[in-house]
């Protein structure tokens, strides 16, 4: 709450107020005089230290990279030890001198060498070529390093390889689902929630990307649309997000609030997917009906309740409306009509419904990532249907022609609904 935007801004108020004659000089020296310090930022000082103490340990990896093979192997492992000494060394005096950010970042690099340990020690003893396995060890040991430390950049090396690692035994084993990465998800989840960290909610909700992208093209998945499958990811974590969030907490407000915001983005981003891969501007799928699996099923179904029983414990209707967006997006699958030939548009018009639905409960809740997400879903479904490859453009302009009708008669039933300082 107290970060530097939010408080360019009360202060900002706090002069225009004091300038209006709203509230007294005294009161304004008060709210100034109750809030805490800022923390101190990362000056220019700072940031070519950090520049230059990345070089040199660029020159250093290059230097034993370059004479790798003429050190001895137990020279070798010294070596590497030395590395997550020194670093380790270096982030602890940095952490006691008050320097945060550069200790965070030695913890970062700790992590990075351990990983290029890991590498390293598995070339020299030709061990099993186990790769998956080395990104899994890797990742152990950056979220020991990131819980120990409480490092940001030791969470993200621990999530990348987590990633690199789910993508990796999805690719090996593509007729099972890969629920281990669940595991260590929630991990990383459970540690952003403690930290109650922005940076490290944003780090757990991108690492959910790949895993859902590497399952929806799995290829024993033939048959079922990957933007569908996507789909029911996005309403899972959106309707969680929202859920999360209304638990009256700061921590489950932040976490939940990030993750609502990234389960909107991929909401609008899939929609654009349905239209432009089911309707064959491009090319994925080889059945000829959209199959999905169950437990993908039940992911989008979880998603919806958790939005509505969110609804039901904030009495916000923005979020009502979010459960309907994602409810819209979710029933685009099974109105669009399996044959190749003619035009799904009941999909078109529940994909827009929903969108629209997105824009107006970011408005109604006063959450702008919403809104944006609901109008770039809106430009990409209105050049993805008008773009398409098949079907007559006449019939699409008369289609969208509709739409905008059926918006403005919309519009016009809100203004008389809502009151005058909401509308």
């Amino acid at each position: 709450m107290f970060d530097k935007s939010y408080r360019q801004r009360l202060d900002a108020d706090l002069a225009r107020w004091e300038a209006d004659g709203v509230i007294a000089p005294a009161a304004a020296a008060s709210i100034r005089n109750a809030l805490p310090p800022l923390p101190a930022g990362i000056n220019i000082a700072m940031v070519v230290a950090i520049v230059g103490g990345l070089l040199i340990a660029a020159a250093f990896l290059a230097f034993v990279a370059a004479h790798w093979t003429e050190i001895l192997r137990p020279m070798r492992f010294a070596i590497l030890l030395a590395g997550l000494v020194v670093t380790g060394g270096l982030g602890a005096w940095f952490a006691a001198s008050g320097r945060i950010v550069l200790a965070d970042l030695c913890a970062s690099v700790g992590a990075i060498i351990f990983g290029a340990g890991i590498a390293l020690v598995g070339q020299m003893y030709h061990l099993g070529e186990d790769f998956a396995g080395g990104m899994l060890l890797w990742s152990i040991g950056a979220f020991a390093a990131a819980l120990l430390t409480g490092s940001r950049g030791a969470l993200a090396v621990g999530l990348v390889a987590a990633s690199i690692w789910t993508c990796m035994r999805t690719y090996d084993a593509p007729d099972v689902l890969h629920l281990p990465f669940v595991a260590v998800w929630l991990v990383a989840a459970a540690t952003a929630f403690a930290w109650n960290c922005r940076v490290a909610a944003h780090l757990v909700a991108l690492a959910l990307l790949p895993w859902w992208i590497a399952t929806a093209l799995r290829v024993e998945l033939d048959g079922a649309q990957p933007s569908f499958l996507l789909a029911n990811g996005a309403a899972l974590v959106f309707g969680a997000g929202l859920a999360i969030a209304a638990v009256p907490s700061p921590r489950a407000l932040r976490l939940g609030s990030v993750l609502s915001v990234y389960g909107a983005l991929s909401l609008a981003g899939v929609a654009f997917l349905e239209v432009t891969t089911v309707d064959d501007i491009i090319h994925i799928r080889t059945a000829k009906a959209s199959v999905q699996p169950l437990w993908a099923i039940l992911c989008g179904a979880a998603g919806v309740i958790l939005a509505l029983a969110s609804a039901a414990f904030t009495r916000r209707p923005g979020e009502v409306l979010a459960a309907g967006a994602i409810a819209l997006v979710l029933l685009a699958a099974p109105l669009w009509p399996a044959p190749a030939a003619g035009e799904p548009w009941l999909a078109y018009a529940a994909l827009l419904s929903a969108m629209l639905c997105l824009v107006v409960s970011g408005m109604l809740d006063d959450v702008r990532p919403r809104v944006v997400a609901g109008w770039l879903g809106i430009a990409g479904l209105v050049a993805g249907i008008t773009w398409a490859v098949k079907g007559s453009l006449l019939h699409r302009s008369a289609f969208l022609a509709v739409a905008g009708v059926a918006a403005v008669a919309f519009a016009t039933v809100l203004n008389r609904m809502l009151p005058r300082a909401a509308r």
